[in-house]
């Protein structure tokens, strides 16, 4: 008990503000080392989709207010597709960029010193126009390419790596880190930072859901080296942070917080 109690309050540092502590003459930014890429390439070869413009997205009309009092965790989803339109319209909102520059990019998220640590992915299972399997974001080119094509037992992993949270969801959003993104400028900073930007993103696609009549629920509890492996990324210099199920859900506030 002693030893998690000591571990316990050694974590704790890791929500403190520590920019004291860091020698910025001295970080990989300050030694002129070549900024971290904003984006993860794509495979040559990959097809790009594209996904659907705002004039397709169908959301206007309801307020900010009307989201945020509606904003809710929902667990249980109905057995219908998402539309494209509206997956369109969720990836925009959580990581949707604004204004492209060639260091950095202005998102609809905030981000610590622009740094916009994540990497999307989705494991679509009933999306209008998508075939199964799972598909990683592009924000710069506002697409979605295709990691791995749908295989049996797919969702079943998927399932186990959640601890049993799929929740029957039309589309699942995982989010990797690339931590260097973030430590490139703020050393050893840059863990705080990371999660407090994946709160910013997953609140906006809370909101974007009521917007557009769906719902999800936040996932922390997951088997990282299951996750990791399920999106083929390494768990050290790329890993899974946060994930959240998405799906049209039935108006109940059962099971639902």
């Amino acid at each position: 008990m002693g030893d998690q109690r000591a571990e316990t309050l050694a974590a704790r540092g890791f929500l403190k503000a520590n920019f004291e502590d860091i020698d910025f003459e001295s970080t990989d930014q300050a030694l002129k080392v070549t900024r971290p890429a904003q984006e993860k390439p794509v495979d040559s070869g990959s097809r790009l989709i594209p996904l659907a413009k705002r004039e397709a997205w169908g959301v206007e009309g309801r307020s900010l207010v009307d989201a945020m009092l509606g904003r809710q965790s929902r667990r249980k989803f109905s057995a219908d597709a998402l539309g494209f339109a509206q997956l369109s319209f969720l990836l925009f909102a959580a990581q949707g960029v604004r204004i492209r520059g060639e260091k950095s990019s202005f998102r609809n998220v905030p981000s610590g010193g622009a740094r916009h640590p994540f990497e999307t992915y989705l494991y679509i299972d009933r999306v209008e126009t998508l075939d199964r399997g799972l598909y990683r974001y592009l924000p710069l080119e506002d697409a979605l390419c295709l990691v791995s094509p749908y295989r049996e037992g797919m969702a079943e992993e998927l399932d186990a790596a959640t601890d049993g949270q799929l929740m029957v969801a039309a589309a699942y959003f995982i989010w990797t880190a690339i931590p260097y993104r973030s430590e490139w400028r703020y050393s050893i900073a840059a863990a705080k930072l990371v999660a407090l930007d994946a709160g910013h993103l997953c609140q906006n696609l809370y909101l974007a859901c009521e917007a557009a009549g769906c719902g999800t629920c936040a996932i922390g509890d997951y088997k990282q080296s299951l996750i990791d492996r399920f999106l083929g990324v390494d768990g050290v210099e790329e890993f899974a942070v946060y994930m959240a199920p998405v799906g049209r859900a039935p108006r109940t506030t059962d099971d639902n917080r």
